[in-house]
């Protein structure tokens, strides 16, 4: 069940104000402001200093807030960072079906969805839309390895919500799939329908992809078997994935059981065996992990570890929204279910 809350902050660090930034820069608010709002009302000089006391203070206008006295912005951003896949884009199956059921939820509302794809070089990357005044939240797409930048930006912007893992200490709210429980569910099957040697694919950089190998890890104990798991560190996208599964492959000494980190994966991963001659399900087994629309058409069809996006979405957009109208939320941790297809053995 979703772990949700309604209580209002409090032991929050007090934001810095207007006039703190002000009194330091040795000017007036009515400066502070021009200078972080439209820049050239302000002589370059004056506007440097005052941008670097802003950010030193991790200062963000209540632009929410000036929003409401006057009209909303009507729109929420939707940010991608990609702090360590710099190679995926927004063509991605996963992100476009997001993508796709976070515009259906916002369009409810009658606002729009502002989308950017972010390379982060420092960690104030989400300083310009917390500063734009065109938006009324943000909801981040996967947390990469950015926990430390959101939590920053948490600490002094409420309408912030990120879909991923819930990580212990946290500051930041969260709504995701339970991926421990993901990667088990893919390994106890595998083991239940014949496999005696397992391989993780995936690269366990991201919290997310590291929780379902902990999951498989935890899979195997629980049947009996080694946590011992081999870790094949695959890239998200297709092309990447499939070069570390054939550089892999090529080593010989082949388990006969995968556990994918992703759909795209697990496609990438299919493709190699049928290069390698390797037949699925009859020499090896895999999973996958999204159940994306393409799962249930892949050669064989894929067995894989299903997150309810739709649902996901209507949570990140109520959350993002009763955030900025100032309530403490809890993260949200929705439970995956396995879609057993005959790259397990299971027929259709």
């Amino acid at each position: 069940m979703p772990v949700t809350g309604g209580k209002r902050l409090n032991n929050r660090p007090k934001p810095v104000t207007l006039a703190d930034i002000a009194r330091e820069a040795g000017v007036s608010t009515g400066t502070v402001s021009r200078a972080l709002s439209d820049g050239s009302l302000v002589n370059q000089a004056t506007r440097e200093r005052i941008r670097i006391i802003a950010e030193a203070h991790n200062y963000a206008p209540n632009l929410f807030a000036r929003n409401l006295r006057t009209r909303k912005a009507g729109a929420i951003a939707v940010v991608i960072p990609l702090g360590h896949e710099r190679e995926q884009h927004l063509s991605d199956p996963f992100f476009a079906m997001m993508l796709g059921y976070l515009a259906d939820e916002l369009a409810k509302r009658g606002d729009d969805l502002l989308l950017s794809r972010v390379i982060p070089s420092n960690s104030n990357w989400l300083g310009r839309y917390i500063n734009s005044g065109r938006i009324d939240g943000i909801i981040v797409i996967g947390q990469s390895n950015q926990s430390d930048a959101l939590d920053k930006a948490s600490d002094h912007y409420m309408p912030l919500v990120v879909w991923g893992a819930r990580r212990p200490h946290q500051r930041y709210c969260t709504v995701g799939s339970d991926n421990r429980l993901g990667g088990l569910l893919a390994t106890v099957h595998l083991f239940e329908h014949g496999c005696k040697s397992l391989a993780f694919i995936g690269d366990p950089t991201p919290p997310e992809i590291e929780q379902r190998l902990e999951g498989c890890r935890a899979g195997c104990i629980a049947v009996g078997m080694s946590a011992d798991v081999q870790v094949i560190p695959a890239h998200l996208t297709a092309d990447l994935a499939y070069a570390a599964v054939m550089e892999f492959l090529a080593k010989g000494n082949i388990p006969d059981g995968f556990v994918a980190a992703s759909d795209v994966i697990a496609m990438a991963a299919l493709r190699a065996f049928g290069e390698y001659g390797i037949a699925v399900p009859g020499r090896v087994k895999i999973t996958g992990y999204d159940d994306l629309g393409f799962a249930s058409h892949t050669s064989p069809p894929l067995t894989s570890v299903q997150q309810d996006l739709e649902q996901s979405a209507a949570h990140l957009v109520d959350l993002v929204y009763r955030r900025a109208a100032g309530e403490a939320t809890e993260s949200v941790v929705l439970a995956p279910k396995l879609v057993a297809r005959e790259s397990t053995g299971v027929p259709e």
